[in-house]
């Protein structure tokens, strides 16, 4: 089974393909920019299947990071994944980001993970191991997360942002997502026949674009 896993809800564009078969990351492609996910997705599922000689045609599933994220990276993802899904007629798996990058940190003690929710904010959750998060993610103010959370073992780019913080960051431990995690998690819980949840956003707050509450209404003469 081919396994076409992608993210956009953190500023890196992660593309990868997974051989469940071979249980190995055929190809991969990361690369870091917050505000050309939409530019950036498309080259990167070309090239990774080129790189893996293998055609669109031969995937069956996608997984898609489903956040926390911000609302216009999220949606990139996302929009693009289930496009895939209804022009291949696969299913579309959904994954949590921060589960992602909790996996890639391979941990085997309570950890936390913390990304980049701007508004001087992280999305955050916290991980009894590396396959196992422990409540529902969250988006809050550094400052006002709980002393025990902060002083865990800390990984993501969120933490690394506010190191003064989160005091047990783990620098030798991966900031960004990786789709080639995405694709090797989901490996595993189709192993297990575990359930997924469905590719719906993670955005946890509202969008920053609103509706003028005062405009000028045009009417014709």
């Amino acid at each position: 089974m081919l396994l076409l896993a992608l993210d956009t809800a953190t500023p890196a564009v992660t593309v990868a393909l997974y051989d469940t078969d071979g249980d190995r990351v055929l190809a991969a492609s990361d690369q870091t920019d917050a505000r050309r996910h939409g530019e950036l997705l498309l080259p990167s599922v070309d090239r990774v299947l080129r790189e893996a000689g293998r055609p669109l045609q031969d995937v069956d599933r996608v997984v898609v990071g489903t956040g926390p994220g911000p609302y216009t990276g999220l949606r990139v993802g996302l929009v693009t994944a289930e496009t895939f899904g209804a022009a291949l007629g696969v299913p579309v798996l959904g994954l949590c980001t921060l589960d992602g990058i909790a996996y890639a940190s391979g941990l085997e003690e309570p950890f936390v993970v913390a990304t980049d929710a701007r508004r001087k904010e992280v999305y955050w959750a916290r991980y009894s191991d590396a396959r196992t998060r422990v409540g529902d993610p969250a988006v809050d103010r550094p400052s006002e997360l709980p002393a025990e959370v902060t002083a865990m073992p800390s990984v993501g780019a969120g933490a690394r942002l506010y190191e003064e913080v989160f005091t047990g960051l783990r620098t030798d431990l991966p900031l960004d997502q990786s789709a080639a995690a995405l694709a090797c998690l989901a490996a595993e819980k189709l192993a297990k026949g575990e359930e997924f949840p469905p590719p719906r956003p993670l955005y946890l707050r509202r969008p920053d674009a609103r509706v003028p509450a005062n405009y000028k209404v045009v009417t014709p003469k």
